[in-house]
């Protein structure tokens, strides 16, 4: 099989895309079992996300672009590992923010311009950050974990993960570009722009 075709291909993406989410999924499953409630729940959140559109269309093969779901399973295999905690939390909540903003393009009627998708997924990002502050403070408080310890920290998860965001989209939108992959849109053929 070419690099070619185990990008452009759909079936071979869904295939691919299905087991690193499965991935995602154990390893979410492993942190609950563990007493890591947040992440866990976190990781979970990501594979709903994933399988959304194959959900909402009945169709199998509807998934994003493998390359952006081994990211997300990196991201999360790593944080077990070998990565700090932070560090996985910034790449996988800037690839879940993709991942939507990806899956709005790819599966509804939504249609973005390449630039105006990644800043609209860095702004998703922060969103997602935000939130994800959010559950820390509750879970700090509620579970006696130890998520939150500085405001200073606090700012330069924020700094940290809009960089991040910038980053993880401007790569993905190269990777569309270049190999021109199944999970996502091109609609080159009317003279659109998009992810």
């Amino acid at each position: 099989m070419t690099l070619a075709e185990l990008v452009r291909d759909e079936r071979t993406n869904a295939i691919i895309g299905w087991l690193l989410a499965s991935i995602v999924a154990l390893v979410g499953l492993e942190s609950v079992f563990a007493g890591v409630l947040l992440w866990g729940g976190f990781e979970l959140l990501i594979v709903v996300a994933v399988a959304a559109p194959a959900l909402t269309t009945g169709d199998w093969t509807a998934v994003v672009s493998w390359p952006l779901l081994a990211v997300v399973a990196f991201a999360t295999v790593a944080s077990a590992a070998v990565f700090p905690f932070e560090t996985s939390v910034y790449i996988t909540v800037a690839a879940l923010a993709l991942i939507v903003v990806v899956e709005l393009e790819a599966f509804t009627g939504v249609e973005l311009s390449r630039r105006f998708s990644v800043g609209f997924a860095v702004l998703t990002t922060m969103a997602l950050q935000a939130l994800w502050t959010v559950a820390q403070f509750y879970s700090d408080r509620w579970l006696g974990t130890e998520y939150l310890r500085s405001q200073s920290e606090l700012q330069w998860d924020f700094v940290v993960v809009t960089v991040v965001g910038f980053a993880l989209g401007g790569l993905f939108q190269w990777y569309v570009v270049r190999f021109q992959p199944a999970g996502a849109v091109d609609r080159a053929a009317n003279g659109e722009e998009s992810l």
